[in-house]
């Protein structure tokens, strides 16, 4: 293992001039601050951070704050995170709050105590309304508050690409099984939806729900979607998507022959079902990752303006979208969109 005595040999200085020109090489002369420095990638030497935060009161720790860790887009997005903080030499503390907006508050006050910046996906909670954070350096992911930092997914672009590939299908009678109401995501998507409907006058949009963001809140809107008498459906993920799927085969129909179903995400669930998910992709792995790079840069410049990173998505076409088809409708047992458990969602 190469150490700091290695350098300062390699590099013909003392141990402490090569621990300056790492830590704070304004105070080390160019031409030597350059030696260590070439010494140091020469041998391949990573600066003991968990040392240096001692010395500058830092943890060298980040929290990353989950909804839901049993869905696919976080579980991707905690990786990218992970990724990224390992390759800076910071650990992540992870908590899930399982959609309680409650225990969402209560872990991300225990994160505040223990970290350097918490990274916050699709808060539940309104956290504007709480002052847990406080000056605590905080990036938030799938959600846009005030001046702090955010990274999302265009889901706009995301949204528009699936109504206009289902509108070119032929469908005119499309539902959007929503999400929850407080989701920042969800909103954005109902005004991409409508903007698109004032731009075609003979589509429909059914906007049902809202309804929780898992298998079971799809399968639950299965009878509100065929009722409508929408041919197609754009899901709020893919989980509603694959629970709404499910379903409406349990009761009859086919997909897409009399349902074409499209979801939001592409995640891994999107090849497991039968006919594989039509579904709006976008690198979400990146999303974490990016979200890691601007908290790092929020703890070292506190005072730095925030900025919304929006990431490209778009539509990836698979087998359970397809030109409309007449049906004979099934009477299913309907009933009214369910509470949801928890506000908020990606």
């Amino acid at each position: 293992m190469v150490t700091i005595k290695d350098v300062a040999g390699a590099a013909g200085v003392s141990i402490a001039t090569v621990s300056r020109a790492l830590a704070d090489p304004d105070r080390v002369a160019a031409a030597t601050r350059d030696r260590v420095l070439a010494a140091a990638d020469a041998l391949g030497y990573t600066p003991n951070r968990a040392a240096r935060g001692l010395r500058a009161g830092r943890t060298n720790a980040i929290g990353l704050l989950v909804p839901d860790l049993t869905n696919p887009y976080f579980a991707v997005v905690a990786r990218g995170v992970s990724q990224r903080a390992r390759s800076h030499g910071v650990a992540v503390f992870v908590a899930d709050s399982e959609e309680d907006p409650a225990a969402e508050v209560d872990l991300l006050r225990g994160l505040v105590g223990q970290t350097d910046g918490v990274l916050l996906c699709s808060p539940r909670a309104l956290i504007r309304d709480t002052d847990v954070l406080g000056a605590h350096p905080a990036v938030f992911v799938n959600h846009a508050l005030d001046a702090a930092p955010s990274v999302a997914l265009d889901d706009v672009a995301g949204a528009v690409a699936a109504l206009e590939h289902l509108r070119s299908l032929g469908h005119r009678s499309i539902a959007y099984v929503a999400g929850p109401t407080t989701s920042w995501s969800d909103a954005r998507r109902r005004d991409a939806l409508q903007a698109v409907a004032e731009r075609h006058p003979e589509l429909e949009i059914h906007v049902l729900g809202p309804y929780p963001p898992t298998v079971e809140g799809g399968s639950a809107a299965a009878g509100v979607v065929i009722a409508s008498g929408a041919t197609a459906a754009l899901a709020f993920n893919d989980t509603v998507a694959v629970g709404l799927m499910r379903r409406v085969i349990a009761l009859g129909l086919r997909v897409p022959h009399d349902l074409s179903v499209a979801g939001f995400d592409d995640t891994y669930l999107t090849t497991l079902v039968t006919p594989a998910l039509t579904s709006v992709h976008g690198d979400v792995t990146e999303v974490g990752r990016r979200a890691t790079d601007l908290l790092l840069d929020r703890i070292e410049r506190p005072d730095a303006p925030g900025e919304l990173v929006l990431l490209p998505s778009w539509l990836v076409q698979r087998d359970s979208t397809a030109p409309p088809l007449s049906r004979l409708v099934p009477a299913p047992t309907t009933s009214p969109a369910p509470a949801e458990p928890t506000p908020g969602a990606p």
